[in-house]
């Protein structure tokens, strides 16, 4: 083993990795420890860890006795070094002039885009957190730089992608986010770390509830709750509690609903479309109580809410809310109070937000968001005995159900079967058809795990 006044090898391969933060380290020694179990069929190597202080001293060269067998071995499988090389000299080991560790050669299938993808953002946040080692400080100008860019890519891309790989990533994110927090830093930098938290606590509670884990959801958004406090932001603050009143929303609470959306309303946004959100959601909480006028109201808050707005919510993409997804909570509301009228009304509503939906660039259009819309404007056709329009938007759904799969979605198809299974349109060739489609897809989904295809 490498003396203490002796630089040994496992100390040149952390700083060269990028791996100089514990946490970072160990996230890397708990993948490298679950795989080298799954490989050599030892449940006991997934086990293994390394406490911060034992890290701490063998990155100074103090090494002791080494390893322990089981940590030898995870520790083997993360360097590709023998232990005994790791732990000794670095001219023992004969690597003076093959430090770097040699690039793993990965050749992805010809036009697998989700592998390319995942292996670019890996090799991403490596060099991002590499970066964040060399600044030699808890946190400094470019960490916040990365993080806030890595924070607008997401949430501009999130509407259309799949939900599960996306979720790794905000995972990453935050776990980072919040390193640096339990750290020092000056108190601006404090202020826009807890506001990136906020925002990527935000983003994994909007994750967990597409993927139908309403009470992660709710923790998620508690937290992210907290986070906007210690950053002082109204505008987080605000889409937050519309956050949790779109979960109580969905889990059959309109009463919690709405309270949720009386706490956002103290909270004036800087700028932006939160209360937009807010009176939106109170629409449709309202009219599922059958409070036709309380629900009205609403829809006539969030239009004159909508005049007032600025287009400029912080970080945008996914936290905003266009007039698309404003008219698609005025048909959902219009359809839950029922009627001819109302259902003309949503019809309407639909079909205007579907082609605001689709006016929107391919590689930004909101999949999800667009598929819900098009469940209330195939409700109203069927409502209307409109059963070849009914048909053409379910058709759409399914499509894009099929490569991005939510837990909102699947209930609005299912919602949509029970509806057809009483309707007189049941009998009709396209009916039948529709019954089988939906039936078709349900068998396929339940066939894939939690959040569909990567």
């Amino acid at each position: 083993m490498a003396s203490d006044q002796e630089i040994s090898l496992f100390q040149v391969l952390v700083q060269q990795r990028g791996l100089g933060e514990y946490l970072v380290f160990l996230r890397q020694l708990q993948t490298a420890a679950v795989e080298v179990a799954r490989l050599e069929h030892n449940p006991a190597l997934a086990k293994v860890t390394i406490g911060e202080r034992q890290f701490s001293r063998w990155t100074r060269g103090q090494h002791g006795s080494g390893p322990r067998p089981l940590t030898a071995r995870v520790l083997e499988h993360l360097f590709q070094r023998s232990a005994r090389d790791l732990f000794g000299p670095v001219h023992a080991a004969g690597e003076r002039s093959s430090l770097a560790p040699a690039a793993q050669c990965i050749e992805p299938s010809v036009g697998s885009d989700a592998h390319t993808q995942d292996l670019l953002m890996t090799a991403a946040s490596q060099s991002a957190s590499f970066a964040a080692y060399a600044e030699q400080s808890n946190v400094g100008p470019h960490s916040l730089e990365q993080l806030q860019a890595d924070i607008n890519r997401i949430v501009a891309t999130y509407p259309n992608r799949p939900v599960v790989p996306l979720f790794e990533e905000v995972v990453s994110l935050r776990d980072r986010c919040f390193e640096f927090l339990e750290g020092r830093q000056p108190p601006g930098y404090t202020s826009d770390l807890y506001l990136a938290a906020a925002v990527l606590c935000g983003i994994l509670a909007n994750a967990s509830f597409d993927l139908g884990a309403y009470r992660a959801a709710e923790t998620q958004a508690r937290t992210a709750f907290v986070c906007a406090e210690q950053a002082g932001h109204n505008g987080l603050r605000s889409w937050i509690r519309g956050t949790q009143a779109m979960i109580c929303y969905w889990e059959d609470r309109p009463h919690d609903a709405i309270r949720l959306v009386h706490l956002g309303e103290q909270y004036i946004p800087e700028s932006g479309t939160a209360h937009i959100r807010l009176s939106s959601i109170a629409a449709r909480a309202h009219s599922r109580l059958g409070q036709q006028h309380d629900a009205v109201e609403a829809l006539r808050q969030a239009d004159a809410y909508r005049e007032q707005a600025t287009n400029d919510d912080i970080p945008g993409g996914m936290l905003a809310f266009p007039l698309a997804k404003q008219r698609f909570y005025a048909s959902t509301t219009h359809l839950w109070l029922g009627g001819d009228a109302n259902n003309r009304e949503a019809a309407a509503m639909a079909e205007e937000s579907v082609a605001l939906y689709e006016s929107d660039p391919p590689e930004t259009r909101r999949l999800g968001e667009m598929s819900l819309a098009r469940m209330d404007l195939a409700l109203a056709e069927l409502a209307g005995d409109e059963i070849e329009g009914a048909a053409h938007q379910i058709d759409a759904v399914i499509a894009v159900a099929s490569k991005r799969p939510t837990e909102s979605v699947s209930r609005r198809l299912d919602q949509f079967a029970r509806r057809l299974a009483v309707s007189p349109a049941r009998t009709s060739l396209i009916g039948l058809s529709l019954q089988d489609g939906i039936m078709q897809h349900r068998r396929v989904r339940n066939e894939l795990p939690a959040g569909g295809r990567g």
